[in-house]
């Protein structure tokens, strides 16, 4: 992929207001993509601060092993490798964490990666083109009931069983190796259209979603994150979509209330360990001048989340 693709970094502004930039911190930009959030931590950083990016895109790590500023280290890995990542370099925690979640722009631009129906290219959809299976190999073995969980449970389509059977009837004949055919296919088989949507999108979305063990990652990636923050680090998270959004919140919300309580034993107030997290802020949205600009920012949400103790 090429450096030069355009990417509209959502919520660049706010995220990284949101992180409490100290000059001499320590942050991790878990999600570099092309740089967006990392060019701006390191504008705030000093001398003696420090951005560890990570990215599972070669191509994204690409862009970042040439840039040459002795505080930023990129490394080829899921932020769910976080605490091994930073281990391995001796750092045990850090002032900040920064997580983009999703497919960035260039990654839905570029053809060839096979993430956007806009184009006729491979179907393949994997963020680490270096491992895995394509969603072309996928499809191509995965049975009816498992192809129609994955459209329901991640593309959250109410269609999932009729789009699963037209999968499986179409590749007796030929695998589905392209996007377009995969669009196509669900075109002919989804009976309404959501104003302004392809009807192929919530299809698309969750087989990148499964390919990609998005959530799972997610799901990993959120408590490293929490360990690894020192007294007064914070950690950004901007979602895209409602089940990556549904775990943050939970996430957030569980760590930032105390700890269950036995049943029916009485108590001190003062015996209660208060929690070692705290929300910042409520969840912050686009302005409608970014979604105006930027369509893709309609659905992001920024959650903040801090460890008790500092004195920002």
């Amino acid at each position: 992929m090429s450096s030069g693709l355009r990417h509209e970094t959502v919520l660049l502004e706010e995220a990284v207001a949101a992180l409490n930039i100290q000059p001499d911190g320590v942050y991790v930009d878990a999600t570099f993509g092309r740089g967006g959030h990392s060019r701006s931590i390191l504008a705030q950083l000093g001398t003696n601060g420090r951005l560890i990016a990570l990215d599972k895109d070669p191509a994204a790590t690409a862009v970042g092993q040439g840039w040459k500023d002795p505080r930023f280290e990129i490394v080829h890995g899921s932020f769910a490798q976080m605490t091994e990542i930073l281990h391995a370099r001796g750092l045990t925690q850090v002032s900040g964490v920064l997580m983009d979640l999703g497919v960035s722009s260039p990654q839905l631009d570029e053809a060839e990666r096979g993430f956007s129906f806009r184009f006729d290219a491979p179907l393949d959809m994997r963020m680490d083109t270096t491992r895995g299976l394509s969603a072309a190999a996928w499809l191509a073995d995965a049975d009816e009931g498992e192809i129609r969980g994955v459209i329901k449970d991640y593309g959250e389509e109410r269609y999932a069983k009729s789009i699963a059977g037209a999968i499986v009837a179409q590749r007796a004949g030929a695998p589905i190796t392209t996007t377009k055919r995969l669009a196509d296919l669900v075109a002919g088989v989804v009976p309404t259209r959501e104003p302004g949507q392809n009807p192929a999108t919530r299809t698309f979305q969750a087989i990148r979603i499964y390919i990609n063990r998005e959530l799972e990652e997610l799901s990993l990636a959120l408590p490293q994150a929490e360990q690894l923050l020192a007294p007064g680090g914070r950690l950004a998270v901007i979602s895209f979509h409602s089940l990556e959004d549904r775990i943050v919140k939970r996430f957030m919300r569980e760590a930032s209330s105390p700890p269950p309580l036995p049943r029916r034993l009485p108590i001190r107030a003062a015996d209660i360990a208060a929690p070692k997290m705290r929300l910042v802020g409520r969840a912050i949205r686009p302005q409608a001048s970014e979604i105006a600009a930027n369509p893709r920012a309609r659905s992001a949400t920024l959650r903040i989340i801090e460890r008790c103790g500092g004195d920002k």
